[in-house]
């Protein structure tokens, strides 16, 4: 005769308590095609990036700094200044008219702004700001300001994501070209290249910060040119211009950015003389440890840099001439160590020329920003402003 005995809910439980516990694995997240292969395959032969750091040993870097004396510096420098502007993608045989004309003119209360477009080459128009202190006579010194990645110029010049007016100096980039205009500069704040009103349909229809670099950048490399190149040649004809203006002093002329502003400086007063005072924020590094390693926007980039220099022999090509440069101690896309490294470097090409005194660097408590506490008074004394 059988029997059953109802098994209740409690009983249930406690038979569960009582049987043996079994450890429960959840499955390992799939990471890709290499799981599973611990043992029978070197897995760091797979990144490809450490491959390229591990080329970037061999780079040749054919026209590095060697000399010892001013003498071959100088030398040095007219050889790697050409072989720069190669690099670069080559500039205009020739200067095309300026056709300047003033769209605005507004006062402030320290300054008054004017909204210019020129052309800087046939079919290419540049918007700036021409900003002039109120207090002062005489010629004002010029700081041609250049913005980094974001809004574009309004960044710089007091304007915010309306169109209207601001004071608090918002953003990572602080309206510094007001700053610069209360140090008693005067301020040329470009638009460069892919930025605020200088980009394609396309990037228009998005954000205010969306930029054109993407297609822009790589429509220049199809074409055996570069971005910078191209946003280089905008500076120069800025000089150009500032020439032509009789309240400004081009004998006295400097640029100032912050990260691709920063880029613009570097490259620009490398090249062009007439840049008497650089003051790069945000972007003096080396090639290895920011863009070689990180990932950057593509004008950032110029083939076959590597063949013959690094970031600190492009910025050493400004010497003897007064050069700022600033960094952010927890800056993520230009790390502090290796900006503490290539500024090392330019100083002793400085050292060559005897004008130590000429460069300085502040590595302050910040990310990746503009600061301005040493680098505008900075300026401002060296351009006698």
């Amino acid at each position: 005769m059988s029997s059953s005995k109802k098994i209740t809910r409690r009983g249930l439980g406690l038979a569960a308590l009582a049987a043996p516990a079994f450890a429960q694995t959840a499955p390992a997240k799939y990471t890709g095609a290499l799981d599973g292969t611990d043992g029978k395959v070197n897995a760091t032969l797979f990144d490809p990036l450490e491959w390229a750091r591990a080329q970037y040993k061999s780079s040749p870097l054919k026209m590095t700094f060697r000399a010892t004396n001013r003498k071959q510096a100088e030398a040095w420098q007219k050889k790697l200044r050409p072989k720069i502007v190669e690099l670069m993608g080559g500039f205009p045989a020739s200067k095309s008219p300026l056709n300047p004309v003033t769209l605005e003119t507004r006062d402030f209360p320290g300054y008054k702004r004017e909204k210019i477009a020129f052309e800087t080459r046939p079919g290419v128009m540049v918007l700036a700001y021409l900003m002039t202190p109120k207090k002062g006579s005489g010629l004002f010194a010029p700081m041609i300001c250049l913005p980094g990645h974001g809004r574009g110029v309004d960044d710089i010049v007091g304007v915010d994501d309306k169109g209207r007016d601001r004071t608090d100096k918002d953003g990572y980039q602080h309206d510094f070209a007001i700053q610069a205009v209360e140090h008693g500069m005067a301020a040329i704040a470009i638009e460069q290249m892919a930025f605020g009103c200088r980009r394609d349909k396309a990037a228009r229809k998005r954000a205010l910060g969306t930029s054109s670099c993407q297609p822009l950048a790589g429509a220049a490399l199809l074409m055996g040119e570069t971005m910078i190149g191209w946003r280089v040649w905008d500076i120069i004809r800025t000089i150009d211009w500032i020439e032509t203006r009789k309240e400004l002093d081009a004998r006295r002329t400097g640029a100032m950015g912050i990260s691709g502003g920063g880029q613009a400086v570097l490259w620009a007063a490398a090249v062009e003389p007439r840049i008497q005072v650089s003051y790069i924020s945000g972007h003096l590094c080396t090639f290895l440890e920011s863009i070689f390693s990180i990932a950057h926007c593509i004008d950032n980039y110029v083939p076959g840099i590597l063949e013959w220099a690094e970031m600190y022999d492009v910025a050493g090509l400004i010497a003897p001439r007064p050069m700022f440069v600033e960094s952010g101690d927890r800056d993520n896309i230009f790390p502090v160590d290796a900006a503490r490294e290539s500024f090392a470097k330019v100083k002793k090409i400085y050292e060559v020329f005897g004008a130590a005194n000429a460069i300085e660097q502040e590595v302050f408590s910040g990310d990746h920003r503009f600061h301005g506490v040493r680098g505008l008074p900075f300026s401002a004394k060296h351009l006698k402003a």
